[in-house]
């Protein structure tokens, strides 16, 4: 796989959750540290992602916001 995106974090699947037409897919890219992403039904099966698989998290955003309390 080549891609320009530098973010691209790899991981291992914990859960997916459908909804009507989105799923949510929470991503293990380290010990105690997830990332969840909301993508279609179509992309989960396109990409067969299943529980305990193996799946890259890719992050391309052109603004990234900081906040403190």
């Amino acid at each position: 796989m080549k891609i320009s995106a530098r973010n691209v974090l790899k991981g291992t699947v914990v859960s997916i959750e459908k909804g009507a037409t989105t799923a949510h897919v929470k991503i293990e890219i380290s010990p105690g540290q997830v990332v969840t992403a909301a993508i279609t039904n179509e992309a989960v099966e396109s990409l067969k992602l299943v529980t305990g698989g193996p799946a890259y998290v890719v992050v391309k955003a052109s603004d990234v916001m900081v906040a403190v309390d």
